[in-house]
């Protein structure tokens, strides 16, 4: 184990550790409404099942001083990600079932936590193995990839699937190729990382401390709901991205579904292309702009605006529900609703950091990310339900007016930057 101590880049693994993190996200939360749709699930159940997979990212903090306690950080990253590539694996063989639906949806479950447990792992990995300069330059890599990962997943593989189910005309066997391939993807990043994770010196220490001793994690929670205007901050934390949540989760199904059942009609290729690859790398020039915009400007000044950015390109389905564009059209029209959910989405995401102040700041940033996760997952739990019922006109138009909420709520929350330069 010698050569596990000594130095290595950063450039070496931490790309590698993020892309890692990337694929299962994306393919349980994203890539499985899109296989079970072509499946023949109905959009009730794919909504509402799949919103449940979010889970495990909402209450991961429950979980979270049991792998920053026992172990490594090394062995945990090592032995989630062998476990990963087994449950995409299984996933990959439960769609050749005649009962696929909940045996995958089960082992779905399953990479879900072990998902969640690996990015617990891969984040404190993170913070003990660079040191201060390296975590902040190596910040922007870490995304970067997690977003190619995220490309990966819902382009490349999405399209694949779709190609394949051209040259094979059989969709479970195209889906089970595609998901297996994302498994042996990830089983040479476990050889990989085997091989080249260091083990640095901090990682390596024995715990002789007992759990409450290492972590007070009542004193962590309870400081962190005694915060000023909690109730307005948690309003917002689960109100600013409601219309998104509903709108992202029955979007693929949109583009999927025949037109006669008001869907657009699309290949499972063309959702990969228009969806997974050309929104997705729209999504990650908005986040760019907006980190450089709040930079320059100030969160204060940008939140309202980039909350509009976020929200009113939700008008763009609408007008697609009700006119049916041809897909020269559905390309520039879904990449500029991805292009306002990064910009957007930029000032949620350092407003959480904002909130997060004092002693517990990482453990607040992670309660804060678990209940932005549940923001996702209810939303998406009665979306599915909600456009059986109504048709996808009367939804979209339902997912603009359930934006105004979460941006009137961003006038009461507590927001003064000075104050935050003073005491962080």
């Amino acid at each position: 184990m010698k050569n596990q101590t000594v130095s290595r880049s950063p450039w070496t693994f931490i790309p590698t550790l993020y892309f890692a993190s990337g694929v299962p996200y994306i393919i349980i939360n994203t890539v499985s409404v899109i296989f079970y749709k072509k499946l023949g699930i109905n959009n009730t159940q794919i909504a509402l099942w799949t919103s449940f997979l979010y889970l495990p990212w909402v209450i991961k903090m429950l979980w979270a001083p049991i792998v920053d306690t026992y172990s490594t950080k090394r062995t945990w990253i090592l032995a989630t990600q062998f476990a990963m590539f087994c449950s995409l694996g299984l996933v990959a063989f439960c769609l050749q079932l005649p009962n696929f639906f909940f045996v995958s949806l089960a082992a779905l479950t399953i990479a879900a936590f072990i998902s969640a447990t690996y990015d617990i792992a891969t984040d404190g990995f993170y913070l003990l193995v660079l040191n201060a300069a390296q975590q902040a330059f190596f910040s922007g890599i870490r995304s970067l990839f997690y977003r190619l990962a995220v490309i990966f997943g819902s382009g490349f593989l999405v399209y694949l699937a779709g190609q394949l189910e051209l040259s094979l005309n059989n969709i479970p066997l195209s889906w089970t190729l595609a998901i297996g391939f994302s498994a042996l993807v990830l089983a040479i990043l476990f050889i990989f990382h085997r091989l080249i994770l260091p083990l640095p010196e901090s990682d390596s220490q024995p715990h002789t401390q007992t759990l409450t001793e290492t972590i007070p994690f009542w004193t962590v929670i309870t400081s962190y709901f005694q915060q000023e205007k909690i109730g307005v901050i948690l309003a917002f934390i689960l109100l600013y991205r409601f219309g998104e949540a509903m709108l992202v989760k029955i979007a693929s199904l949109f583009l999927l579904d025949k037109p006669e059942l008001g869907g657009l009609g699309l290949s499972t290729s063309d959702v990969g292309l228009v969806y997974g690859t050309f929104g997705v790398i729209s999504l990650i020039i908005g986040g760019i702009l907006g980190g450089f915009v709040i930079s320059k400007y100030g969160l204060k000044k940008c939140l309202f605006p980039m909350a509009l950015a976020l929200n009113l390109p939700d008008i763009f389905y609408v007008y697609m529900a009700y006119t049916k564009p041809s897909l020269s059209l559905i390309y520039p029209l879904v990449s500029l609703e991805q292009f306002g959910y990064g910009f957007g989405f930029t000032a949620f995401s350092v407003y959480l950091m904002y909130i997060c102040q004092g002693e517990y700041k990482t453990s607040h940033f992670a309660i804060s990310t678990g209940i932005m996760a549940l923001g996702m997952m209810v939303p998406g739990l009665i979306s599915g339900y909600i456009q059986a019922n109504f048709g996808y006109p009367l939804f979209f138009v339902l997912v603009c007016l359930l934006t105004i909420p979460g941006m009137i709520a961003l006038f009461f929350i507590p927001l003064n930057e000075d104050k935050n330069r003073q005491t962080a």
